[in-house]
């Protein structure tokens, strides 16, 4: 029965693989593509090496909803002509036979992660650097602008009260891979004095671990808001943290970053203090770690709408498919909105449609189940 299921399973599921990431390809790509290479000159063989780069990041979210589709066409026909009557009445339970979809959706699970963690950031990555070097080709490979780093500490009052203040700021003009330029630094970390470095460029020393500032001025500032000192140099090496030039390397779209690199990337912005973004990318990295197990609870719904006795061809499947879809992702956005705005905690935010489509797929299981 299991062999027997799962190869009614595998067609409408490829199916579906097929449907979803073209449509979802060419409504998120392929257009803008074209535009591209009309308006903008981009050339036809770095337009399909993009368009192919593009591929495992949109067959990420295809894997999901070709497993809701692929369950409920194959079950609903299997309802419609009866089979799943005849199963039943040798004795197989309903809670059977949902078991083998929900085996083999954990498959396409573990497919997803893998897809979701080590191909689709990747790929999205080199897909946009190769479409900015095609563009932008009189123009440096690597080059972040206007690179900005605040860094605070918590001061305890008099009162008790924790209050945090700014400890150093780091501004750069642009990045170019090698070197920073145009900088402005404002550092308060000691303690009665205040130094205000412009700079006209400035290189990370790997082996001595310090900053080489070249062709610039140190203003030292006291207490009372006071100048105590000029200081004009052409080469000047201070001790500041790297964590500016890891921000700059590592400015990549939450897309193109998989866990690892986004829990790095967190603990960079918890450096600066910026809760806003710390906020978002928390809520990112639980929904990349929450969207894979998506494809058990499409398949667990999917089964068990299509062991309902009905009889509803591929085109109603489809469009039963396109509104349980269209659900999941509203939820999703809502509760990720919520949760970065504060009122639920990243986990809940990142796992609440799961929890709601388990919640669903069991109650309408043990109904069907007690028929």
């Amino acid at each position: 029965m299991d062999r027997y299921l799962a190869l009614q399973l595998i067609p409408p599921f490829l199916f579906g693989v097929g449907a979803f990431t073209s449509v979802v390809l060419a409504i998120d790509s392929l257009f803008e593509l074209l535009r591209k290479v009309v308006e903008s000159g981009l050339p036809i063989s770095i337009a399909l090496q993009v368009f192919l780069l593009k591929l495992p990041y949109v067959m990420v979210y295809s894997f999901p909803m070709s497993t809701l589709l692929a369950t409920l066409m194959t079950y609903s026909r299997l309802s419609s002509e009866s089979e799943l009557i005849a199963l039943r009445g040798c004795g197989v339970s309903v809670y059977r036979m949902v078991l083998t979809a929900v085996v083999l959706s954990s498959t396409v699970t573990a497919m997803t992660y893998v897809f979701n963690e080590q191909i689709a950031p990747a790929a999205n990555y080199q897909a946009t650097i190769t479409l900015e070097q095609a563009l932008k080709s009189d123009k440096p490979k690597f080059k972040q602008q206007n690179i900005y780093y605040p860094e605070y500490k918590e001061v305890k009052e008099a009162d008790g009260t924790k209050n945090k203040v700014l400890l150093r700021l780091f501004y750069a003009d642009q990045f170019d891979g090698q070197r920073m330029k145009g900088l402005t630094i404002i550092d308060r970390s000691r303690d009665g004095v205040s130094q205000i470095v412009v700079s006209e460029s400035a290189q990370w020393n790997t082996s001595q671990k310090v900053w080489d500032f070249y062709n610039g001025t140190i203003y030292l500032v006291a207490p009372d808001r006071s100048y105590r000192n000029i200081l004009r140099f052409e080469h000047q090496q201070l001790r500041l943290p790297r964590t500016p030039l890891n921000l700059a390397e590592n400015s990549r779209d939450y897309g193109e970053m998989n866990i690892s690199q986004a829990i790095e990337q967190l603990q960079i912005e918890r450096l600066s203090g910026n809760q806003q973004k710390i906020r978002k990318l928390e809520v990112r990295i639980q929904q990349k770690i929450a969207f894979p197990f998506v494809c058990i609870i499409f398949g667990l719904v999917g089964s068990v709408m299509g062991t309902i006795p009905q009889r509803t061809g591929r085109g109603t499947s489809f469009g039963i498919s396109v509104i349980v879809i269209f659900s999941y992702y509203l939820l999703l956005s809502v509760s990720g909105a919520l949760a970065q705005a504060g009122i639920l905690s990243p986990f809940i935010g990142a796992w609440l449609p799961n929890f709601f489509g388990l919640g669903v797929g069991l109650v309408l299981l043990m109904r069907i189940a007690q028929r």
